[in-house]
């Protein structure tokens, strides 16, 4: 896991072929002009997904993973609470869904803020439970960029 600002963004893009891409998608799109739901960057192998929602209570969170992608997720305003665990050691609630890419676990996690400007990387290795609040509610829109392992 990754946690950092746009405007850092540069260190990490040599990590994955296609990351220079995500963030410059990051950088350059006209926000205010942009529907909810799914853009395509690159087929299928670099996607957005960009979402409106409150956040929830940590006690209801749920980690997730991915095989077949990596998440970055921009938070464009609000804040959220972000928790993350290694995904060694953690014990899967159902069967991975290869489909839709994602298993559920259960698990301690620990908890990051995120607020406008500010991203978090997830790998295959890194359980995650995006959508949550530490102290109050906040009316969240953010952008999830998936990106293919494979190059």
């Amino acid at each position: 896991m990754i946690v950092d600002t746009l405007d850092q963004a540069a260190r990490y893009a040599s990590l994955h072929p296609r990351f220079h891409a995500a963030f410059e998608f990051l950088r350059t799109t006209n926000w205010a002009s942009v529907a909810d739901g799914r853009i395509e960057i690159q087929g299928k192998e670099l996607f957005a997904l960009i979402q409106s929602y409150e956040t929830k209570p940590l006690c209801d969170a749920k980690l997730e993973a991915h095989r077949a992608y990596i998440d970055i997720q921009f938070i464009l305003s609000g804040e959220e609470a972000i928790g993350y665990a290694p995904l060694a050691g953690q014990k899967e609630m159902d069967p991975f869904n290869s489909e839709k890419d994602i298993g559920f676990y259960v698990g301690g996690a620990t908890f990051t803020r995120l607020e406008k400007g500010m991203f978090a990387i997830y790998f295959p290795n890194d359980a995650h439970a995006p959508g949550r609040f530490l102290e109050k509610p906040s009316a969240v829109r953010k952008v999830v960029l998936k990106i293919a392992v494979s190059p």
